[in-house]
């Protein structure tokens, strides 16, 4: 019997890489269509708020996103994996644009 290849990781990092770049696009869009309702009806304290609050929360996800992208494209051998704080701190930001979408529909 043989033994089975070693595991080939492929373009993992690569389609990984790409999907962080598609979800930072994705983000974008958000953000700027947040800011967009927020000032729709005029500019008050409350649209104000909240869209500075998109914004911080973009650059927030963008400075992570950028972090896992530049470890991604080292060829230093296989990635390592995204720690834990990182991974918390890109759901927070993800699930605060969400909520602030609610805040903006309602």
């Amino acid at each position: 019997m043989t033994s089975p290849p070693d595991r080939d990781p492929g373009l993992q990092p690569e389609r990984t890489r790409l999907a962080w770049r598609r979800t930072t696009l994705s983000s974008t869009v958000a953000a700027v269509l947040a800011a967009k309702a927020a000032l729709h009806g005029g500019v008050t304290a409350e649209g104000i708020i909240i869209c500075a609050l998109c914004c911080a929360l973009w650059l927030a996800f963008l400075t992570l996103a950028h972090h896992r992208i530049t470890t991604l494209t080292t060829d230093s051998g296989p990635p390592p994996p995204l720690p834990p704080r990182h991974a918390t701190a890109a759901v927070l930001c993800t699930v605060a644009v969400a909520l602030c979408a609610a805040v903006l529909i309602y």
